[in-house]
């Protein structure tokens, strides 16, 4: 708990790689389908941040602070919505939420977990059961943010590893900022 408590007290901004490996349940006969994904993150408290996907897709997903942005390049469309409505219970909540834990704790129960894997860990688990998202394991490496571990309602698993992340970071001005691309179908919720 403390890892937690002085990244999110501590960190205003990052940048990191990540590869992302969703793995859903198993099916009586099926083994289990994986599916691994790579890219940058980006983030500067309060509430932005940005996720571009690279491989094996584009994608990008920007948080402004009042909008969650999500660009599908090979289908050429953006889904827009307000961002208070989807960021508060997500595992970027997590991340890129205000600088204080009592912030976070309105939307999550927080305990410490057992270390395991070199890493000190944090169980959170969602206060409204409406959402898609079962709980949230963060990994963390002394103070440095390591892992995320996100297990949702449909029983799939995804794992965030976050690599060279640098703590502050100096972002671009507009690193948060999104605009459509000319053509794009937007589509707003």
């Amino acid at each position: 708990m403390e890892s937690l408590e002085s990244f999110v007290r501590t960190v205003k901004s990052g940048r990191a790689e990540f590869t992302q490996v969703v793995t859903s349940p198993a099916r009586e006969g099926q083994a289990p389908k994986v599916k691994t994904s790579s890219g940058t993150f980006e983030f500067q408290r309060p509430n932005r941040f940005r996720f571009n996907y690279l491989k094996p897709f584009v994608q990008t997903i920007v948080a402004d602070g009042q909008t969650l942005w999500l660009h599908d390049v090979d289908l050429n469309q953006v889904t827009a919505r307000k961002q208070s409505a989807v960021l508060g219970s997500t595992p970027a909540a997590l991340i890129a939420s205000a600088p204080d834990l009592s912030a976070l704790q309105k939307d999550f129960k927080l305990e410490a977990a057992p270390d395991r894997d070199g890493l000190q860990w944090v169980q959170a688990q969602p206060r409204t059961k409406e959402g898609q998202l079962q709980n949230v394991r963060v990994g963390f490496r002394g103070e440095q943010l390591a892992v995320l571990e996100i297990q949702d309602s449909f029983g799939q698993r995804s794992v965030i590893t976050f690599t060279h992340l640098q703590t502050p970071a100096t972002l671009a001005a507009d690193a948060f900022q999104f605009k459509p691309p000319a053509g794009a179908d937007v589509l707003r919720q």
